[in-house]
This record gives C-alpha cells, sequence and structure tokens, in this order.
C-alpha cells in the first residue's frame, strides 16, 4: 500500500513570463502572486523568463514573493530599446518608460516614427525576437525535464507565441493567459497601424487562441469579445490582491489629517481627465476649508498632459509628485489615503466594437478595494469596474466629462471626513484574494492536464 503519510507529488507548470523580479508595475503581479500560491492546489511552478530585460520599473522588494527553490529558467533577450533610445535621443542608461507616456514635452517626429516601427514591423511586439530562441531552448529542456502544463502570459503577446510554437511541437497541454486585450488593445490606435500589420495581428491572435487548449481573460467583457473568435473555452479569472499585502505595520501610515485625494500607478494621456482637475479646482474655489485641507498625491510617472492640465487648472500648491515606491509602501499609500482616484483610459467608441474602457479590470482596482479607502472611479457608469465598486459598495463612479458628478462624490466625502464619520467602504472582497483565484487556476490547469476542459 502507498505511504499517505508521504507529501502528495506535485503536477509541474512551465510559466512563460516576460515580467518578473526584479521588474516592478502592473505587468509582473499577476503571475508572481499565482507563482507565490500555486503549490498549495498541487503545482509546482517553473519560471521562464528573460535574462536582463528592459523593464521600465524595478522594484526589488516583490523578489519576497518567489517561492524558496523554485526553478528560474532565463535566456538573453535582444530588444531594439537600444536603437529607440538613440533615435529618440534618450540616454542609454534611462528607462523606457511604458504605457506611451511621455513626461517632458509633445511627441517630436523621432517618437512618432518610432511608434510607427512599433506598430508595423515589430509585430506583435518588441520581444517578438525572442520567440524563436525560446522555442529551440524550451524544447530541448523540456525532453530532459517533464512538465504536465504549459502557461504564457501577455501582454507581450510574443510569449503565447512562444506558447503555441511549444504546444505545436510537444503537444503537452497549453494555457494561454491575456491580462489585456490583443487586437483591441487600447493603446493599438496609437500605433499608426497599417491595414497589413492590422491584419497580421488578427491573425496571430486567432492562431494563438485556436490552438491554446483553454484561454483566460481578466474581465467578462474581454471572454465576451475572445469567444466571438474562438471554439476554445474562454474563462475569466480577475486580477486580484495579495491578503499578505495589506498588513501594513502602523508607522508606515500617514496620519496627517488632509484630505488625501491618492492615485498610485501611471497617469498616460488617455487616463488623464480635465474633468477631474477641473471639479477639484472649482471645489477650492468654493470652499476655503476644503482648500485647507486638500492634498492629490500621484504617486508614479505622469503624462505632460497630467502637468498641464494642474497648473491650468491652478492645483500645484495641492499636489505633490512621488515617482515610483516599492509595492509594499504603494500598499501603505493606499490605506492612508482619504479617497482613492482610479482612472480608466478613454479609448475608442461603443460603435465600432469592443469598447475597452467597459472591460478594464485593472489589478490596481482590486488593491484600492482591499485598501477599504472610498473609490473614485473616472470612466464609463456601464462599465465592469464600475460594477465591481458597485457590488462591493467601494465607491462612486462618474463619467469622463461629468464635472458635477465629481463635484457631488468629492463633497459628499469631504462632509463625512470633516465631521469624522467617514467609515471604510469596502464590501465582500474574499473572492478577490490571490489565494482564491489561484485556486480557480490550478483547477483550469488539472482540467487541462487531464483534458477535461471541456
Amino acid at each position: 500500500m502507498p505511504d499517505k503519510t508521504q507529501p502528495r507529488a506535485l503536477k509541474k507548470v512551465l510559466i512563460i513570463t516576460y515580467y518578473w523580479p526584479p521588474s516592478g508595475g502592473a505587468g509582473v503581479q499577476r503571475w508572481l502572486k499565482f507563482t507565490k500560491y500555486l503549490r498549495r492546489f498541487g503545482w509546482e511552478p517553473i519560471i521562464y523568463t528573460a535574462d536582463s530585460p528592459e523593464y521600465p520599473i524595478i522594484d526589488l522588494s516583490l523578489e519576497k514573493d518567489i517561492p524558496k527553490d523554485i526553478t528560474i529558467l532565463k535566456q538573453a533577450i535582444w530588444e531594439p530599446y537600444q536603437l529607440y533610445k538613440k533615435l529618440i535621443g534618450q540616454k542609454k542608461d534611462e528607462r523606457v518608460v511604458s504605457g506611451f507616456l511621455q513626461e517632458k514635452g509633445r511627441r517630436d517626429w523621432a517618437q512618432k516614427l518610432s511608434l510607427w516601427l512599433r506598430g508595423n514591423v515589430f509585430i506583435p511586439d518588441a520581444r517578438r525576437f525572442w520567440i524563436s530562441p525560446s522555442i529551440k531552448y524550451l524544447v530541448r529542456w523540456i525532453k530532459e525535464n517533464s512538465v504536465d502544463a504549459i502557461v504564457t502570459t501577455g501582454p507581450p503577446h510574443s510569449m503565447h507565441l512562444i506558447g503555441k510554437g511549444l504546444k505545436q511541437k510537444t503537444g503537452i497541454p497549453w494555457l494561454a493567459d491575456f491580462r489585456d486585450p490583443w487586437a483591441n488593445i487600447d493603446f493599438a490606435g496609437d500605433l499608426n497601424m497599417t491595414a497589413y500589420a492590422k491584419r497580421k495581428n488578427l491573425s496571430l491572435e486567432k492562431s494563438v487562441l485556436d490552438i491554446a487548449d483553454a484561454v483566460v481573460v481578466v474581465s467578462d467583457l474581454m471572454a465576451e469579445e475572445f469567444r466571438s473568435k474562438t471554439k476554445t473555452p474562454v474563462t475569466v479569472i480577475t486580477n486580484g490582491f495579495d491578503p499578505d499585502d495589506f498588513s501594513v505595520p502602523d508607522n508606515l501610515l500617514k496620519k496627517t489629517g488632509d484630505f488625501s485625494i491618492v492615485h498610485t500607478g501611471s497617469i498616460n494621456n488617455r487616463r488623464n481627465h480635465p474633468a477631474l482637475w477641473g471639479a477639484l479646482a472649482e471645489l477650492a474655489e468654493e470652499s476655503a476649508e476644503f482648500a485647507n485641507l486638500l492634498k492629490i498625491r500621484l504617486i508614479g510617472k505622469n503624462d505632460v498632459s497630467v502637468q498641464d492640465d494642474i497648473k491650468r487648472y491652478k492645483l500645484q500648491k495641492y499636489t505633490e509628485y512621488i515617482d515610483y515606491l516599492p509595492h509594499d509602501l504603494i500598499i501603505a499609500e493606499q490605506k492612508s489615503a482619504t479617497v482613492l482616484l482610479l482612472t480608466i483610459n478613454n479609448f475608442g467608441d461603443e460603435e465600432s466594437g469592443f469598447f475597452s474602457p467597459k472591460a478594464t479590470l485593472t489589478g490596481k482596482l482590486f488593491e484600492y478595494l482591499a485598501a477599504g479607502r472610498p473609490i473614485l472611479m473616472i470612466g464609463p457608469k456601464e462599465s465592469q469596474a464600475a460594477d465591481v465598486i458597485k457590488e462591493c459598495n467601494a465607491g462612486a463612479v462618474a463619467g469622463f466629462e461629468d464635472v458635477a458628478g465629481i463635484k457631488k462624490n468629492i463633497s459628499s466625502w469631504f462632509e463625512k471626513f470633516r465631521l469624522n464619520e467617514l467609515e471604510d467602504l469596502s464590501g465582500d472582497v474574499n473572492r478577490f484574494s490571490r489565494v482564491e483565484l489561484t485556486h480557480a487556476m490550478s483547477g483550469l490547469l488539472s482540467g487541462i492536464a487531464k483534458n477535461e476542459i471541456w
């Protein structure tokens, strides 16, 4: 009889991800946290990532979440960023800012040309040159080290093309995880793609969706879009928050007495909504008490349009710009805020089909929920993020140009703040715990490993 005292053997999953510590920012969080908890649910993670890549943000604090003794495979990657830096006159040691964010001035001809090259030459993205070497390396590695499943996570969507190649050469069950759309990603309009480039992206996306054994997306509307393109099962597993991150020492919490409106993360030009700054300027003009207590804290990179609007509305004296902070300090800032600001990318229109702002469910939203502070979302009232905020009784939503709605909600919270009656607004958010979400992901992996996904 088998010895029941022996630990259960873990199945092995090869996770192919470009973003991995020391990378900071939003892209690394999802699979770092899944990896942290996979062993609880019967899976041993094996990471394949790039050696010395061009990360826009470095955050060494995230390394504490990497499980002990896991296998991490790294291979050199060539990326065209040195050419990009030379083209735009950026220093070699400067980091390339992601998200099409322009910190200084306006885009000149060189920057516009670089975006055109990104959209029309580097298809699907600038990591395309890593696809073939990665497939060759991993095919050899898999011959000597068996795995039960493969996961790819994108963007960058080149990772999915690595997964596709491995599936075709090894037959190992493959799950493609999409943190953002591919052909309909919200910055596609900035790339000035030719008709050929658009067709090529749609063709590559279709091939990945059809060949994968399972597809995972982060919102219901993304699932709707992908289900219209493929017969492969599409499952929604949202982003979330890690309960471990929210045990913040009391000495890190700020208790200044200010009415602080806090945004964490970058604000690009599509997430910069002048209605917000106009509403705050009006409130400060109408109430001396509000003006005396107002503090706007922008933590992360900000587009020049944000800086220009803050000057235009004469909000400089209320505004504090803080560069990127380690993730543990970001959580402390979120928990210390009076109001948390969530700005959604304003991109596209509903008449054209898939409307990205309606489908957006960022990881930041779920951390905001766990922080328990009122959330002011600027974006569509009929959207997935708005639904989550409403279901969790976590704040309010105002449209992109709804100055009156923004003022009404901030005024209401300020009055409660002034009377010391502003309470945490978080409802039942446990379903968004990274532990629960990893449980769901592990079940999906077990399904494709046993060919039971259908």
